[in-house]
């Protein structure tokens, strides 16, 4: 979870880089993005992270299943009509915490975070 300063190309792309140079090459596999704006910069992005970028097909929601269902989560926290520029980096990281340390019966109810860092196996 990151808030935008600005909601463009640029700042998106910044950001998305900031993020993901930070994750081991091995497990940066591939984005897949909705149609919005902030990510007309998607061919710089795939060339600094050496990821595939992929884009959904408008109105098709399940090809970004595990988005939705994280913006679901995100939602318990920040319902509709929260003022997100209030929002400090501080309470975003908290929700961030809370939502990839929340056990979930998809990862054999496993946390994100532990099947992310691999102290887990998922077969």
């Amino acid at each position: 979870m990151d808030k935008l300063g600005h909601a463009t190309a640029d700042e998106a792309r910044r950001i998305t880089t900031e993020r993901f140079k930070k994750i081991s090459k091995k497990k940066r596999n591939s984005i897949t993005y909705d149609n919005g704006v902030t990510f007309a910069g998607h061919e710089q992005l795939e060339r600094d992270l050496k990821m595939d970028i992929y884009f959904a097909y408008p109105y098709h929601s399940w090809e970004r299943a595990t988005n939705e269902n994280t913006n679901g989560l995100i939602r318990q926290f920040l319902p509709k009509g929260s003022a997100f520029k209030d929002l400090t980096k501080r309470q975003i990281a908290r929700i961030e915490n809370r939502i990839n340390n929340r056990p979930r019966k998809r990862l054999g109810y496993h946390t994100p975070q532990e099947v992310f860092s691999g102290c887990c196996d998922l077969t």
